[in-house]
């Protein structure tokens, strides 16, 4: 079997890091050709040593100088690629097969149309991509016949739960959430919450922003605009269920009342290699889900009164084409604020809430409308955090 030939854009991060692991773990399966991160010179540099790609790019100038300083010029060495497309390029190079797109944020939405562009099959980390621009980005990879493989836990469980399965005959999905570790918090604590409290999940690593969205749960709320495009369903069949255990990573209930779901264990490397190696899947030696040991799965409904992050996402289907990405511009600039101890708790989804009533959202035309709509949130909210 000839290796497949896999970019991985966000290599440095928590998804990049876990799928070189998988590839570790299966070299006669997959070879590394390009590796794309942000700014981490130290972590990509080790990275290019131990998988040896043909090219590397970094996302920053001064990291890109750093980089080829640890790299050392060697003639053996990888390509260094340019700091503001090399993510871009990579994605449509003729030698990559398969491209992993798990770059953080709305960063990553030109390099996942690149690659969608190029016909390629691309394994969806970055749900940005489909936030931002979700109807374009689909109706492309259709025309062009690359295929989009969720990477994230609940969207993979869903298209899992799909297979063999007739479309026609779903009546709706179910995404499930931890409820991140302020789910039990009394609601007059929350104006307290502390950045460290809030990155405490309880069965996840992940980075800080998308953890941050989980205690808020607008992660769910983004990952509820996602699934939107990535499966074609109209919004109101698509339904959250708080399942603190994070065992059944989300599920399809039928028109006959049947409900499939995907179980396993709390390990990204899971829906990452099923991404990487669909349709096949591969050993990786996880710790089998012992239900007897665990003895109960609960679920409980979302509480919007103390948590209304995630009821933003359907607000902003419904509005439509650009709103989406003002929603999460605003929610990537309240997150930072947050993060850097100027903003409470409580104001990020106050904040989301305001900038997405005052955007006047336009048809969707372009990946360049949909950025800088993203971008129009950042500002707007970044002028709201304080206030």
């Amino acid at each position: 079997m000839t290796a497949k030939r896999i970019a991985i854009l966000g290599s440095t991060g928590s998804i990049g890091v876990q799928a070189l692991d998988v590839v570790a773990r299966h070299p006669d399966r997959f070879e590394v050709v390009a590796l794309a991160a942000g700014r981490n010179a130290p972590r990509l540099a080790e990275q290019a040593r131990a998988f040896r790609p043909r090219w590397v790019a970094l996302a920053d100038e001064a990291a890109t100088a750093e980089l080829r300083g640890l790299l050392g010029g060697r003639a053996d060495g990888p390509e260094i690629l340019p700091p503001a497309t090399g993510a871009e390029l990579m994605a449509a190079l003729p030698e990559v097969d398969f491209v992993l797109a798990a770059i953080s944020g709305g960063a990553g939405l030109r390099s996942t149309a690149a690659a969608v562009e190029a016909g390629k099959p691309v394994g969806l980390a970055n749900k940005e991509s489909l936030v931002l621009a979700g109807e374009l980005v689909m109706r492309r990879a259709a025309e062009r016949g690359a295929a989009i493989l969720p990477v994230d836990s609940e969207h993979s469980a869903i298209f899992q739960s799909l297979t063999g399965h007739n479309r026609a005959e779903v009546r709706r999905l179910l995404l499930t959430a931890s409820g991140g570790p302020l789910r039990t918090l009394p609601a007059a604590q929350l104006a307290a919450v502390t950045p460290a409290q809030a990155l405490k999940h309880p069965n996840w690593s992940m980075g800080d922003k998308i953890t941050i969205d989980s205690a808020t749960l607008m992660n769910k709320g983004l990952e509820v605009i996602e699934a939107r495009w990535l499966f074609d369903i109209d919004p109101r069949r698509i339904d959250i269920v708080v399942h603190p255990e994070s065992v059944v990573h989300s599920m399809v209930e039928y028109i006959d009342g049947s409900v499939v779901a995907q179980l396993g264990v709390s390990d990204m490397r899971g829906p990452i290699s099923y991404a990487m190696a669909w349709p096949e899947r591969l050993r990786l030696d996880l710790p089998p889900l012992d239900l007897s040991r665990l003895g109960r799965l609960t679920f409980e409904q979302p509480d919007p009164g103390r948590f209304p992050a995630y009821t933003l996402a359907y607000r902003a289907l419904e509005a439509g084409g650009t709103a989406p990405a003002a929603l999460s511009g605003a929610d990537e600039a309240a997150v930072e604020a947050f993060l850097a101890g100027r903003c409470p708790f409580p104001r990020i989804a106050e904040v989301c809430e305001e900038v997405l009533e005052a955007h006047v959202a336009e048809p969707l035309r372009s990946v360049a409308q949909a950025l800088e709509a993203s971008e129009w949130g950042k500002r707007q909210a970044a002028l709201r955090v304080t206030s």
